[in-house]
């Protein structure tokens, strides 16, 4: 850098050099177009679950389309759990890494949510309203947009997506009339037939919720689950659900030794006969399955009519990302009416949107309205109510207290 003899000109031009550089590093939401502008030839690193090809493949066509409209590069970091991106956030805070970091976006929820937020990872003051795509977003109905696990999200994370827990069975071989309608019709259900239910090991999030399903129909206070957890009594609070794992352990797949690796492992397990009763956080699944060639068409769909853990999904961008221009634009399209009614077409991923169909104009309604949810896809009214989501420390203590008591074994 040429060095001046003045000092005024030279403390000006360091000053506005620094407001550049802020500037470029702290893109405001508020106006769009310098947002677009600055992210045009950027690269966003978007962590994100890989397990799941028709998910994979979505998110190869959100690439596309962020290069085609917006100049913008989008690289899937493919995870097995998210807890490894936020790992990797906060170790870059601790080593003093406040730009440039290697994180710009964040698929997360729950938990993950709750640690980054607590940490001061996140980019704030609040980025989400403002994007113009939020008009479109169904908060007024859907009260887990704005509380994530019992947190406020405070606009530091974007919807992504809806999620409700949904059982799946093979009509060729199980009769719908002995389905269980709960936790404990389950466990007797299995009793009945040893060897053919499963569930992801912990900390896998299918298996983690199938957990909270089985904590929230047991524990004899539920607003307990609505506050931190009380170590205190957490061992009492918590007896009737390992009560319960113990008993069903011994009837699970290869009698608990073993678990499912996670849910695309389980739907090959039910194609492959050797489970009759899986299940999903996505009431689409199974048709998406169903479409995609990777489960019989004989597969339908059922829930608990007391009710089925349900929440909303999230993207949120790091503090210290290195292109946040380009994550605020990528979060933003993925909650265009484009990309949502896309991503709910079971033939592409079916999961549900988080779009208010009132809010949208109507060549957009058309979008969703031709959508064919599929055979196996229960209508909205079949779903049962929601159970929401305990606060994040039952899980992060839940987890921990599963793997002494049964991870040894595996």
């Amino acid at each position: 850098m040429r060095i001046h003899t003045c000092l005024l000109s030279a403390t000006l031009a360091a000053g506005l050099a620094w407001a550049t550089a802020a500037t470029a590093a702290e893109p405001d939401p508020s106006d769009w177009q310098s947002v677009t502008e600055a992210a045009r030839g950027q690269t966003v690193y978007f962590n994100a679950w890989g397990g799941s090809e028709n998910i994979n493949a979505y998110l190869e066509w959100a690439g596309a389309q962020m290069v085609e409209q917006y100049g913008v590069t989008v690289v899937h970091v493919k995870l097995d759990d998210t807890a490894n991106a936020v790992a990797k956030v906060l170790a870059e805070k601790t080593a003093g890494k406040d730009e440039g970091g290697s994180v710009d976006l964040i698929w997360i929820n729950g938990e993950n949510f709750a640690s980054m937020k607590r940490q001061g990872l996140l980019l704030s003051p609040d980025w989400t309203t403002k994007l113009p795509n939020w008009q479109y977003i169904d908060y007024e109905n859907k009260p887990t947009i704005l509380t994530d696990f019992t947190i406020a999200t405070d606009g530091l994370e974007s919807p992504w997506g809806g999620a409700k827990l949904v059982f799946f069975y093979d009509t060729a071989r199980t009769d719908s009339d002995g389905l269980p309608d709960s936790a404990e019709d389950l466990l007797a259900w299995a009793e009945e037939n040893p060897g053919r239910f499963s569930y992801p090991q912990p900390p896998d999030f299918i298996g983690s919720s199938f957990l909270k399903q089985v904590l929230i129909e047991v524990i004899d206070d539920k607003s307990k689950l609505l506050k931190p957890v009380d170590e205190a009594t957490f061992e009492a609070d918590t007896a009737p659900l390992f009560a319960y794992l113990d008993k069903l352990n011994p009837l699970l797949w290869r009698g608990g030794k073993a678990f499912p690796q996670n849910y695309p492992d389980m739907k090959q397990k039910l194609a492959d006969g050797e489970l009759d009763i899986i299940f999903a956080f996505n009431p689409s699944e199974a048709s998406s399955g169903i479409a995609a060639g990777e489960l019989p068409d004989t597969v339908r769909s059922f829930t608990f009519s007391g009710g089925t853990l349900g929440n909303t999904h999230f993207v949120a961008i790091p503090y210290n990302a290195s292109a946040k221009a380009g994550a605020l634009v990528l979060a933003n399209f993925l909650i265009s009416p484009e990309a949502q009614a896309r991503k709910q077409d079971p033939a592409i991923w079916g999961d549900p949107t988080v779009l208010s169909m009132d809010k949208l104009d109507a060549a957009d309604r058309a979008r969703f309205e031709a959508l064919d949810l599929g055979i196996a896809t229960l209508r909205p009214d079949e779903l049962g109510p929601a159970l929401d989501e305990p606060h994040p420390s039952w899980m992060e203590h839940i987890e921990g207290e599963w793997l002494r008591r049964y991870g040894a074994a595996n």
